[in-house]
């Protein structure tokens, strides 16, 4: 299965989402089982990556998972990770009732999201995935 996944670094401002890459199915699989929670499918059709978020026993979760990347350039691993990083913002500010958040508030919790996606990225990479 290579590398395990494991859960990011929560700082958004205040202590945010659960967050963890996964990119297989069967790491995304563990991950959801491990949160008691049923799986529905690991990438939305079409797509290359997909965010899934679920409650679990503390709190949100939020499961970026990312496809096949072979194809796929830096820039657009990059973009795909910060597109997802949205979507975990968006999912964050809906948990915790926050629904106009300062525009500086905002870039700095996508800008920590993203970061750590592409953190974990390399870091899988690095270790041979």
């Amino acid at each position: 299965m290579g590398v395990k996944p494991r859960w990011l670094d929560r700082r958004i401002g205040r202590e945010g989402p659960y967050l963890t890459l996964c990119t297989s199915e069967a790491e995304y699989n563990a991950v959801a089982h491990r949160l008691g929670v049923a799986t529905t499918g690991w990438l939305n059709p079409h797509a290359h990556a997909t965010m899934h978020s679920f409650y679990g026993p503390k709190g949100l979760c939020c499961i970026v998972c990312l496809g096949d990347t072979s194809q796929l350039t830096g820039v657009e691993i990059a973009g795909l990770l910060i597109h997802e990083a949205v979507h975990v913002w968006q999912h964050w500010c809906d948990d915790i009732g926050e629904t106009h958040p300062g525009a500086e508030q905002e870039a700095y919790g996508v800008q920590a999201i993203a970061q750590e996606l592409m953190a974990e990225y390399a870091r899988r990479i690095e270790h041979g995935h």
